[in-house]
């Protein structure tokens, strides 16, 4: 089993990277959390999932093992695969993932492309106490999420823009990208509305 493979980028597209490790090329599929951290001009050290089948050896990686080990419970459900546990990271960040469980929001869940109402409520079921609870740390990451996306919003509908744009928008971008200040949320949203 791989663990990590240590690298340079030769190609980073949103849903896979090229990573050079000893004169190897590899083929690492990634979720849009994980293409948002990563800095092609830096060695870059990925935290693999492997999947072996018949027909394919495939390498999903992610920028933490928090992300791949939510990833691993994500693929332990019933009807949950590699690709669908990957565009959930890509829907939502890990914390996001792990409130809606932990808070029992299968509505949250059913936005993400490929995820039905049975399908949510059979992770949130299978899940809640292995994800745990959430820490106080992630408790206020949470909070300040929420007030930041509260005063960016409130920043395009003063500037006239759409509310149901806007909070699409808005949602895209934090799902895409986190650590972004006020300014750089609303710059961002800006250049997409």
């Amino acid at each position: 089993m791989i663990e990590y493979l240590k690298g340079k980028v030769i190609s980073l597209y949103p849903t896979h990277v090229i990573l050079e490790t000893n004169e190897i090329g590899y083929e690492v599929h990634i979720s849009i959390q994980t293409y948002s951290a990563i800095d092609p001009t830096l060695l870059q050290t990925l935290f693999i999932h492997e999947v072996i089948r018949e027909d394919a050896h495939q390498l999903f990686g992610f920028i933490s093992t928090d992300e791949r080990n939510l990833f691993r419970h994500l693929i332990s459900v019933s009807g949950i695969g590699p690709n669908t546990a990957r565009m959930m990271l890509s829907s939502l960040s890990s914390e996001e993932i792990k409130h809606a469980i932990l808070s029992g929001n299968s509505l949250t869940l059913k936005n993400i492309k490929g995820i039905g109402s049975k399908t949510a409520e059979r992770i949130i079921i299978d899940l809640k106490d292995k994800v745990g609870k959430i820490s106080k740390e992630s408790e206020n990451l949470m909070v300040q999420s929420n007030t930041l996306m509260e005063e960016a919003l409130s920043a395009l509908l003063a500037l006239g823009f759409n509310k149901q744009a806007s909070e699409k928008t808005l949602a895209k971008i934090s799902a895409s990208e986190s650590g972004l200040n006020l300014e750089m949320l609303i710059k961002k949203a800006l250049k997409q509305l």
